[in-house]
């Protein structure tokens, strides 16, 4: 039985400001630890376009763990439009490297063992944590601001449903209906993005999942309510399991440990549980 979200524990800290914008915000629910706690990073969903930081995945079974979490707030597309932000996707995913760094900074002071992170989203979250996850690290050790100093790995990334490229002509090979990832560039429309490609492709590049994944990247596991089908319509395209069997060859070819689950179909799965993966990669032995 889920927990109503009336139950779900009260965040040690609230709202707490990570930049300047009132949409750079975040919860801390502090685990109950002796020793400084792992942490997950859970970034909401909503296509950048809404969604808020309450309620993140795992925040109950975190806290019994021994984990600490934290959920975001950040800019949206249209905040990012009215900041004139080009591309607007680009506030979207950097509120999120930058919290993640203002929490390192912070790491002391709230019982945090840095070391040990994993990022965690759902949709876009999703895809927000896997950008995080295969994109070097934003640490700038020479900064005078000692926020920025701070890195932006983690040690693993567990996403639901996440869409994993933004470039046009690779997600409508895969999904052929699909008519999301414009907006992320402020473009009216689907065939706007096609036709504008070409120009945009160093922004694809750096904001897309598949074009960052590398051999030194960490572990993820991707989980789709829905059997995969490359190249076929789905009914609901930007959550599309092909996503996940698109990027899969990349994550096979660059040596990622990976896993896709397409809601537990198959009985190989090394992590059914999904959370079991996440105790794995932050070193917490699960409790009897």
């Amino acid at each position: 039985m889920q927990v109503r979200a009336q139950e779900l524990p009260k965040p040690t800290q609230a709202n707490v400001p990570y930049g300047k914008h009132a949409k750079q915000v975040l919860d801390f629910w502090k685990a109950d630890t002796p020793k400084p706690a792992p942490l997950l990073f859970f970034t909401h969903g909503g296509g950048w376009m809404s969604g808020d930081k309450a309620n993140p995945d795992f925040l109950v079974k975190c806290l019994e763990a021994g984990v600490s979490v934290v959920s975001i707030n950040y800019r949206l597309i249209q905040d990012a439009q009215a900041e004139k932000i080009d591309p607007p996707v680009k506030a979207c995913l950097e509120d999120a490297a930058r919290a993640l760094q203002f929490v390192r900074s912070h790491a002391a002071e709230w019982n945090i063992d840095k070391q040990r992170v994993v990022a965690c989203g759902g949709s876009a979250g999703g895809f927000t944590s896997l950008w995080l996850g295969f994109h070097p690290d934003m640490a700038d050790p020479k900064s005078s601001d000692p926020v920025a100093r701070e890195s932006t790995r983690v040690r693993g990334v567990m996403a639901f449903v996440p869409q994993t490229t933004l470039d046009p002509k690779q997600m409508q090979a895969w999904i052929p209906n699909n008519e999301y990832g414009n907006h992320a560039f402020s473009l009216p429309s689907m065939k706007d993005f096609v036709e504008k490609r070409e120009s945009l492709l160093s922004w694809i590049e750096k904001f897309s999942p598949y074009a960052l994944a590398s051999s030194d990247d960490p572990p993820v596991l991707l989980f789709y309510d829905n059997a995969p089908n490359l190249g076929q319509p789905f009914k609901d395209p930007p959550h599309s399991a092909n996503y996940g069997a698109g990027i899969a060859e990349k994550l096979k070819a660059v040596g990622i440990e990976h896993e896709l689950n397409y809601n537990n179909d198959y009985g190989h799965m090394k992590w059914p549980d999904l959370f079991g993966f996440i105790l794995e990669k932050l070193e917490v032995q699960r409790k009897p």
